[in-house]
């Protein structure tokens, strides 16, 4: 096999090179999973698993980014995590180094507004050189919102007492809920095909976010740049912003403030000049925004590029490392500690105290039974002694003594038992029961 002289690869080259890959395509991703496999080691970074029905993948999240949340985080919990994709060099494993962290739902919305602000802003609707100007003489002003809110009222009231010569054009629409943003753009559409007023003024009163939501939708936000009519948006309180603002001819911060932009008096100028300064504001926000987006690009290059990245993998392959010794070590301990209750048990099992006591049983026995032994051997010796002894007694000299008999010797102790063993002048003694008697044979 011949051996390529090129693009020959060290694990830890292809390893960097995919990091830099992903880290350069992607940049920053917003995500919504599950959690699992929490792990807050020692080191103060947070290790987990972000999952969905049918994938996972694993995230890191490290100490000087998980000050910042809020809540603390266990394992099932959903959440809207942001972050960018990577890679551990030293397992060859894609992940997600989390940048911030909210509970599913907190901060969704705003995501998903971001988002549609940034894309819309590359798409130039909300450049200044594209706003129309208001027309400087206006006799009709077509309103769309709903017919029976307090904006409708606001916007009439003031209409009437600074010129109640303009007339009003209400396209009744809805302004909250799921389907009000296609009724608004039908309401622009109208507008546009009958081509009856001057200008348009979008409005409603204020709410949360979700209750102006209707306003941050794409499809809208389209409408109202290809409409042909200049037109005003005025939703909701002056701390508002919704992307009808951004791209709408004009922002007003409220409903009456609309009305007032639209009408003419002798606070025209003043008004004209407030139009010319939220003009302003506008070009001013679509700059920022587009230097915002600028200096998100050259951040996430530094961000590729950042030797702390490096570091965080180290740190990241130490506190993977310190988890597996801890387990390890927790393994061990726990295999000893069987280990220990086994050899516990085999010790108790072969223990000298059960020998002892069952072998100290048994000589209590053996001690029983050689008592009964010695008793009963000292009690036949005693008996066989009784029987030597009567027997003994019955042929004992004695006995014979005793009843009435005696026994002679001769002068050397021998028994007489002939008269003719003893000669004249033999000295003889005669032994009775009680004493004896010496005699002289004659």
């Amino acid at each position: 096999m011949k051996m390529p002289k090129n693009n020959v690869y060290t694990v830890s080259r292809l390893n960097g090179e995919v990091r830099q890959l992903l880290e350069g395509e992607l940049g920053r991703i917003w995500l919504n999973a599950e959690i699992s496999n929490f792990a807050a080691p020692g080191s103060g970074h947070w290790y987990l698993t972000l999952k969905d029905n049918f994938a996972q993948i694993r995230c890191a999240m490290f100490k000087g980014k998980n000050r910042t949340v809020t809540f603390k985080p266990a394992n099932g919990q959903q959440v809207l995590v942001k972050g960018s994709i990577s890679v551990y060099e030293p397992r060859g494993d894609y992940q997600l180094i989390i940048e911030s962290m909210l509970p599913a739902g907190d901060g969704l919305l705003a995501q998903q507004y971001e988002a549609l602000k940034m894309k819309l802003a590359a798409e130039g609707l909300f450049a200044a050189d594209t706003k129309r100007p208001l027309p400087s003489k206006i006799q009709k002003i077509g309103v769309i919102t709903s017919a029976t809110g307090a904006a409708i009222k606001d916007v009439l009231h003031v209409l009437a007492r600074r010129d109640s010569s303009i007339e009003v054009v209400i396209y009744p629409t809805q302004v909250q809920g799921d389907t009000a943003a296609d009724n608004i753009c039908r309401a622009i559409q109208l507008a546009n095909a009958r081509l009856e007023v001057d200008v348009l003024l979008l409005t409603r009163g204020g709410g949360s976010l979700e209750d102006l939501w209707c306003f941050n939708n794409e499809e809208l936000a389209h409408e109202i740049y290809n409409s042909a009519l200049p037109v005003v948006s005025a939703v909701g309180h002056e701390v508002d912003t919704t992307i009808s603002d951004y791209v709408a001819d004009v922002r007003a911060p409220t409903p009456s403030a609309g009305a007032e932009l639209l009408s003419q008096d002798a606070e025209s100028r003043a008004e004209r000049l407030a139009g010319f300064i939220a003009r302003l504001k506008q070009g001013w926000q679509h700059y920022q925004l587009k230097t915002e987006q600028r200096a998100q690009a050259l951040e996430n290059r530094l961000h590729r590029q950042d030797p702390k990245r490096k570091l965080e993998q180290f740190q990241q392959s130490f506190d993977e490392m310190q988890i597996r010794l801890n387990a390890a070590i927790n393994d061990k301990l726990n295999r000893s500690a069987l280990m220990q209750q086994n050899l516990d048990h085999r010790l108790n099992q072969q223990s000298p105290r059960h020998r002892l006591t069952l072998e100290s049983k048994r000589l209590d026995y053996l001690s029983a039974r050689l008592n009964d032994g010695i008793k009963g051997k000292l009690h036949d010796v005693e008996m066989s002694l009784k029987n030597s002894a009567h027997q003994l007694e019955t042929v004992s000299p004695l006995a014979t003594l005793s009843r009435g008999y005696s026994i002679t010797q001769d002068e050397s102790g021998k028994v007489l038992l002939n008269a003719q063993d003893v000669h004249s002048g033999d000295t003889i003694t005669t032994k009775l029961l009680e004493g004896e008697l010496k005699s002289r044979v004659i």
